[in-house]
């Protein structure tokens, strides 16, 4: 208890004297001091994740080693996901949202603002999920929790909008930097899949707190924690062909993956169960799987290091098939249906209640594809390909095709290999992946989660902002209707008592045509004997009372009408007019900008 009055005591001395400091540095000279802060939090985030992950897996290695068979770890994912759940249950309020897609929902409709309590449940759960065996990786935690501690910095010395995006994203880099010691691809990362938009001046904060990160965890863990190759071979330009079509390769992979990890994923969540019961089912069908296919314990890093050594029979010691770890032919097969498995295992994981991410399975996946690919071309006797390279190169591949982010790809792999002399093939097969896999999957599989749950995420600002607006900000409730017998001399009164610029025309609440002012004023003083239902057209658009601000500006352009009418259940609800979303447009904006 002492130890902890001292902490809480220290960190309100450093508290006092940021708050002392930004009175005495300019905003810019602040933004960096905070961008070195928020990369050393999420620094010792990532060491204090990655150090409990190894230490299980180790023990469980050693265990396994005594028994001669993974009994061990089909249990510890049991185990690992029931706390998970039941953490959540009991300190967590009963929910935790998963994955990076969080940070690009908060980013997009939150105004960047992380709660506070994603500062530490992430690290809890995901080290108790994939820390003791889960099929699922620990970067995308460690990036919520680099975000949620960037803005919750930000909104503790009540910073702006701008600057609380900007330290969300410095945090995001420090995590990625931090967990494969690529301060690069981690700056990479944070701009080419969270900060789309972001401006040239903001990546010196970024890359500040991006070498931060690498920096910490350089010093601090242990180098055999990270994932690093140094095996590779020199790149032969005459494997170029064999390289595109490893690109093709990896990008139908991701295509797969995705699909079908989704689908997973999905069925679990939707089980008709108690949570523990579904917990339960879930861990239980995922530790057979690891039984059978051991590789698929955990993040899976230690089989990508494995696979690309010299002796990738390795895999196959303390399995149901170690006894034939020197045929080569089963050893493929055992590759390929752990490759094909991964997706499953990786959804079962998260589906019934597990905590996080596909950044670790993509980068296995990937080096299990490029192994599967190569190997099976050099047995058939077809050619002579280097194995490691190829096992390299597909983790760029996949990486590219789920996330759509080859440039993070080709860095983030350049830098675990302690060098550039893959770039060529990098750039070939993470290029090819992102273009195909783009093609019969619009968006990445983070993105795409939003979608299915009805948050479209978009790299432009503007419509971001309209994602905050909400429908009863502009909309106009209870307006003035007509029907159809009335006749002119109502419609006269009508007009005169309102200030509407459209009339719905309804039957029993429900609508069925528009009078619009404008066609009607050169009219209206006429005496002419004609009726509201001759008068009335059909609205060209209908907005929907569930429709997003997007889809609303979509169709008032669309229409060319500055008034469009609003359906709630079948029934007629209001109306709303471009300039009042335009206006509230307009003070969102601001209220983002100079909050």
């Amino acid at each position: 208890m002492p130890s902890f009055l001292m902490l809480k005591k220290k960190l309100l001395q450093i508290e006092a004297l940021l708050i002392v400091g930004r009175k005495k540095l300019s905003p810019k000279q602040f933004i960096f001091l905070a961008s070195v802060l928020v990369g050393i939090s999420s620094a010792f985030a990532v060491i204090l994740l990655k150090s409990f992950a190894h230490s299980v897996y180790l023990s469980a290695s050693y265990i396994n080693s005594i028994l001669k068979l993974s009994f061990i770890n089909s249990l510890l994912p049991i185990i690992g996901i029931m706390l998970t759940v039941l953490v959540v249950k009991k300190v967590l309020g009963g929910t935790i949202e998963k994955g990076t897609s969080q940070i690009l929902y908060l980013v997009a409709r939150k105004a960047s603002i992380v709660p506070k309590k994603q500062m530490y449940a992430q690290i809890i759960t995901s080290s108790l999920t994939v820390g003791l065996g889960g099929s699922a990786g620990l970067e995308s935690p460690i990036v919520v929790t680099g975000a949620a501690f960037g803005s919750n910095f930000a909104q503790q010395f009540r910073l702006s909008y701008k600057d609380r995006t900007l330290l969300l994203g410095c945090g995001v880099a420090a995590g990625i930097a931090a967990a494969f010691n690529a301060p690069i691809a981690g700056v990479l990362f944070a701009v080419e899949v969270l900060l789309v938009d972001v401006t040239i001046s903001a990546f010196t904060p970024i890359m500040i707190a991006a070498a931060t990160g690498a920096l910490v965890s350089t010093i601090v863990l242990n180098e055999d924690i990270l994932l690093t190759f140094r095996g590779q071979q020199t790149f032969d330009y005459y494997n170029i062909p064999f390289y595109i079509l490893l690109g093709l390769f990896t990008a139908f992979l991701s295509v797969y993956y995705s699909r079908n990890f989704l689908k997973t994923e999905h069925y679990f969540a939707g089980l008709k169960l108690g949570i523990y019961k579904k917990a339960f089912a879930g861990a239980l069908v995922l530790g057979l799987l690891i039984f059978i296919f051991p590789t698929l314990f955990g993040e899976g890093y230690e089989s990508i290091k494995t696979l690309a050594d010299t002796n990738p029979g390795e895999l196959l010691k303390n399995t149901l098939f170690k006894d034939f770890s020197d045929n080569e032919w089963i050893l493929l097969c055992f590759v390929g249906l752990s490759m094909m498995l991964k997706a499953f295992a990786s959804g079962i994981t998260l589906g019934s209640g597990g905590n996080g991410g596909n950044f670790a399975p993509s980068l296995f996946l990937g080096s299990y594809a490029g192994y599967f690919f190569s190997k099976f071309l050099n047995l058939t006797g077809l050619t002579d390909l280097p194995v490691s390279n190829f096992a390299i190169v597909g983790m760029a591949g996949i990486l590219s095709g789920l996330f759509h982010a080859p440039l993070t790809a080709i860095f983030l792999i350049a830098e675990i290999t302690g060098g550039y002399a893959l770039i060529i093939p990098l750039m070939i097969v993470a290029s090819i992946s992102f273009a195909i896999s783009k093609r019969f999957e619009r968006h990445s599989l983070d993105v795409k989660g939003l979608v299915k749950k009805g948050n479209v995420f978009t790299s432009n600002k503007d419509t971001n902002i309209l994602w905050t607006l909400k429908m009863e900000s502009i909309l106009h409730p209870d307006p003035k209707t007509l029907s159809p017998d009335e006749n002119m001399e109502d419609l006269r009164n009508v007009i005169k008592t309102s200030d509407q610029g459209m009339f719905a025309v309804t039957v029993e609440e429900k609508l069925v045509g528009v009078i619009y002012f404008s066609d009607i004023k050169e009219i209206i003083f006429n005496q002419i004997d004609v009726t509201v239902k001759e008068l009335m057209t059909a609205p060209c658009e209908i907005i929907s009372y569930t429709d997003s601000m997007e889809t609303v500006m979509q169709k008032l352009e669309k229409s060319s009408k500055n008034y469009l009418p609003v359906i709630k259940d079948d029934l007629y609800y209001g109306y709303i007019d471009k300039g009042g979303a335009l206006e509230a447009y307009r003070n969102q904006l601001k209220s983002m900008i100079f909050e």
